[in-house]
């Protein structure tokens, strides 16, 4: 055990009949469980009112990740700028948050999920007002990593709050529509983004404030405030490292096609991030309280869900690049009629994660993620052999983005309930900012795929064949997500808990 392991160095360790008994909330092997403790606690409020407000936050920070790209072109005129400068705004945003995901996860399993959700989405609703009233693009990037702060701190947490409140046969059901607000994010975000900017780009963060508000003054009111194992503080060295290892990983794929894969800032950014990934692991390996628990990993389906994140999102992110590149740069469409065109497969995903909880119940989790994955390939296939440069979105587009969504609604909830099922409640939080994480390198490092994929192709016919190529490759890796997901199991045993 981790705890015993400092508090008896250097003597023989109590035996069983001197020990002083365990409080009842961490006992696992007697009458009273952790898991036991939850559930009473779950019965003095209604997980569907918790769900509700925290899946508003999180449908606010999954917004934020597809509304800002929509607006970027308006940014570059009202701030005479190129959009390789502003592409900052969307990568400070996307390093910022991944690397905050796990040290915020494990602050609400420690303290209070409550207070580390409310305080999240009061500091993403002041960076919103505060993008909106930026006034050069150094001072957007810089409310932009304000947001993700907030962002990193309200996405764990809430799903730590929403674990906590629910009974635990309700659990798998309540993530996976705890998912699928974060997808309907995706469908929205080109949408609202189009219509906003219409008015002015800066409703794009506007429109964050008012809703974001009225969570916090509900959640104020009704959330839960379960709180945490309390204990030692983590290991703030390798908090630091762990920061500092994502941050560099996500920089240098972020940045490799516009620097160069060879450039001494990619280079030198891989580089930082393996000193720290190797700093951090000699730390964790001799505090007593590491940010990033061992036991997580000996959690049912934990490292495989996180492997399967990884992949399906690079296939996602794909995916959902390469068809707003090809609707408006090839066919030349708006940005409001692309973000249309797109929306009828986010739209699936709510509709199937609710669903799918039949089939796992008949079939198993793991046949149901490896179904997903391969009708997410098959929705990309549909794309190489259907679009041409000619405009035709019922025969070329809609079905393959359909089937695609199909594929998303039977992945991600499914996938992100096994990974989060068999944590033990007072790692519920940390445990589902890996996950995240592993979701948001997946995305940064799809984005970079695709950029390298396309290359700068000439001419019609040139520019069909890089389509096709990278539609064909991400299916292929779509397919890999599905292999790893294929070992999924639908139940296991709760992993033990440290003392």
């Amino acid at each position: 055990m981790v705890g015993g392991r400092h508090r008896y160095l250097g003597r023989a360790r109590p035996s069983a009949r001197h020990r002083p008994p365990e409080p009842p909330s961490t006992r696992l092997n007697g009458e009273t469980t952790v898991n036991t403790v939850v559930t009473e606690r779950a019965k003095a409020v209604d997980h569907r009112v918790v769900l509700a407000i925290v899946s508003i936050g999180v449908l606010l920070s999954s917004l934020d990740l597809f509304i800002v790209n929509v607006a970027l072109p308006q940014m570059a005129l009202d701030f005479e700028a190129d959009l390789s400068g502003l592409s900052w705004v969307l990568n400070a945003y996307a390093i910022v948050f991944a690397a905050l995901l796990v040290p915020a996860g494990r602050l609400g399993d420690r303290g209070s999920n409550r207070t580390v959700f409310l305080l999240g989405l009061v500091v993403f609703v002041a960076g919103s007002a505060l993008c909106a009233a930026a006034w050069d693009v150094l001072s957007l990037t810089g409310f932009r990593v304000l947001q993700a702060v907030g962002a990193a701190m309200l996405t764990p947490a809430s799903l730590g709050l929403v674990l906590a409140a629910t009974p635990p046969e309700r659990r798998a059901t309540a993530v996976r529509l705890w998912v699928a607000f974060g997808g309907l994010g995706a469908a929205l975000g080109p949408v609202i983004g189009g219509l906003l900017v219409e008015l002015d780009w800066r409703w794009v963060f506007l429109v964050n404030v008012p809703i974001g508000l009225a969570a916090a003054a509900f959640g104020l009111r009704r959330l839960p405030d379960p709180r945490g194992d309390g204990g030692p503080l983590p290991d703030l060295v390798g908090t630091l490292l762990f920061i500092g290892a994502v941050a560099t990983l996500v920089l240098g794929v972020v940045k490799g096609e516009d620097w160069g894969w060879t450039s001494a800032g990619v280079l030198l950014s891989f580089a930082a991030a393996a000193v720290c990934a190797i700093g951090f692991a000699i730390s964790s390996a001799r505090h007593h309280s590491p940010i990033l628990d061992p036991t997580l990993l000996r959690a049912p389906n934990f490292g495989l869900m996180a492997a399967n994140s990884v992949f399906f999102q690079i296939a996602f992110a794909g995916m959902l690049l390469t068809a707003v590149l090809w609707t408006q740069n090839v066919w030349g469409w708006s940005a409001l009629r692309t973000g249309l065109a797109i929306a009828p497969g986010p739209l699936v995903v709510p509709v199937v994660a609710i669903l799918a909880g039949r089939l796992i119940a008949r079939l198993g989790a793991g046949p149901v993620i490896a179904a997903g994955g391969i009708a997410f390939a098959a929705g990309l296939v549909w794309w190489a052999r259907a679009i041409t440069v000619q405009p035709d979105y019922v025969g070329g587009v809609l079905g393959g983005m359909l089937i695609t969504g199909l594929g998303v609604g039977l992945t991600l909830p499914t996938a992100f309930a096994a990974g989060t099922g068999g944590l033990p409640p007072q790692r519920f939080a940390t445990g589902s900012a890996v996950l995240s994480m592993a979701r948001q390198i997946g995305l940064a490092i799809g984005v970079a795929v695709v950029v390298a994929t396309l290359g700068s192709p000439v001419g019609p016919n040139e520019t069909l064949d890089a389509f096709q190529r990278t539609w064909y490759l991400t299916a292929a890796i779509a397919v890999l997500a599905a292999v790893i997901g294929l070992g999924a199991t639908t139940s296991g045993r709760v992993a033990r808990a440290v003392d």
